[in-house]
């Protein structure tokens, strides 16, 4: 991977890219995370796509701009991007927030994309209750406990009969929170309580998409997956028998070979 830093627009972006292969995959980190997520994923990727991943605003190194990041800010932000590498269309493979950046790209640059795919992420908008639990954070970060979350908030992305097996990227994911800016924690939460449901709009738009689910996911329960499967019955979907919410890490094999099967 080569990494660089580049202009999308006016906003600098912390950018990786394997710079070979005639289709592209895009991906897109979570919440509270960063490219470097990607790092043992992409060569299973590589050696079949191109590859570009990025520090999506206010995670890992590219910046902050205002106080509430929107998933259209970022949608835009991803969309220049890939028009600064010269690259006209790609799939967007995004991960739990990285999806909801990923539907808001379908909303605004479709023209652009070969594919979606939603890993461990939803079309749905935020319930009341979620949002609350965002606000809350919100209050936490800005009264200095970012630490607090560190502690609880990994764990809970891994099936329990992974925990101790990845323990090593599960404290990794820990350091990421406690680096992460809590200016640009409280502006990815504040995008996130303001984005809409994107379901209908997504089985509408004629782009091809793959929902990537793991079967013993805490923030995705297999009823809200069943919904939107059966919401959309146009979509291809995996289900990653083994994993949580981080199934590019718990089972990357299998994900990674779902990604390309769909591209290919």
């Amino acid at each position: 991977m080569v990494e660089k830093f580049i202009m999308a627009g006016s906003t600098p972006m912390h950018v990786a890219d394997t710079e070979r292969g005639e289709r592209c995959v895009v991906l897109l980190h979570g919440y509270l995370e960063s490219m470097l997520v990607w790092d043992d994923f992409v060569p299973l990727l590589r050696d079949s796509v191109r590859v570009v991943s990025l520090d999506l605003p206010g995670h890992g190194v590219s910046v902050i701009e205002g106080e509430v990041h929107t998933m259209e800010y970022l949608a835009d932000c991803v969309a220049n991007t890939m028009e600064a590498l010269g690259i006209a269309r790609y799939t967007v493979v995004g991960h739990s927030m990285g999806g909801y950046v990923a539907l808001a790209m379908c909303d605004k640059y479709s023209a652009r994309l070969d594919g979606i795919v939603l890993l461990s992420s939803t079309t749905m908008a935020d319930s009341e209750e979620k949002c609350d639990r965002r606000r809350r954070e919100i209050e936490l970060v800005k009264a200095g406990k970012k630490n607090m979350m560190a502690r609880l908030v990994p764990h809970a992305g891994f099936a329990p009969d992974n925990v101790k097996r990845l323990k090593d990227y599960i404290e990794d994911l820990a350091e990421l929170i406690v680096i992460t800016e809590d200016e640009g924690v409280t502006a990815i939460l504040g995008g996130m309580i303001e984005r809409k449901s994107r379901g209908e709009q997504l089985r509408t738009s004629g782009i091809p998409h793959l929902f990537i689910f793991g079967r013993h996911d805490y923030y995705i329960p297999q009823e809200q997956a069943d919904e939107m499967i059966a919401a959309d019955p146009e979509a291809k979907v995996v289900w990653l028998e083994h994993s949580g919410h981080m199934g590019f890490i718990e089972e990357p094999e299998l994900c990674a070979r779902a990604i390309i099967d769909f591209i290919g």
